[in-house]
């Protein structure tokens, strides 16, 4: 079974790159078997469509508009993705439920897909994130980590790398 995970975002915009600070903490911190790629799918939108193709399940990491209280987090699982990326937060979100669509018609579509999303505060031009939601990203990381459980998929901390 093969599983893409994508965190994607826009480090420039405060609480909008959380998907890309996951990806890169699930990076460090973690190690998972050759079938599970993680990717930093930043703002590219359309062009991770080739992420789909031959994956068998997608999980997708992102600021998402859930409208709760900043710091929700929320899973939103199958066809009811795009229907929940129609409050765009920022540019690379047009391209999400057009890149879903886009699988769709190609039939590249995994046979499952997951996001997992957290409500953001700010949205605002800056590279740190509001502290609500920095307080959130162990709880967002563990429920990542819970998915590719349910999935079949162990996580193993990596050790620590002293210096």
């Amino acid at each position: 079974m093969r599983i893409a995970v994508l965190g994607i975002g826009n480090l420039l915009l405060k609480d909008e790159g959380v998907g890309v600070h996951v990806i890169n903490k699930l990076k460090d911190e973690y190690q998972f078997p050759d079938s599970v790629k993680l990717i930093d799918g930043g703002t590219m939108g359309l062009d991770l469509l080739p992420f789909f193709e031959g994956n068998d399940k997608v999980l997708i990491i992102d600021a998402v508009n859930f409208e709760k209280k900043p710091g929700t987090i929320d899973i939103v699982e199958g066809d009811k993705i795009p229907a929940h990326c129609n409050s765009k937060l920022s540019v690379h979100q047009i391209g999400l439920p057009d890149m879903l669509f886009a699988a769709r018609l190609m039939d590249i579509t995994p046979t499952e897909m997951c996001l997992i999303g957290i409500q953001p505060l700010s949205m605002e031009t800056g590279t740190e994130m509001s502290d609500e939601i920095k307080r959130q990203i162990e709880p967002l990381l563990n429920r990542v980590i819970q998915k590719l459980k349910e999935w079949g998929i162990d996580a193993v901390l990596k050790a620590p790398n002293y210096v």
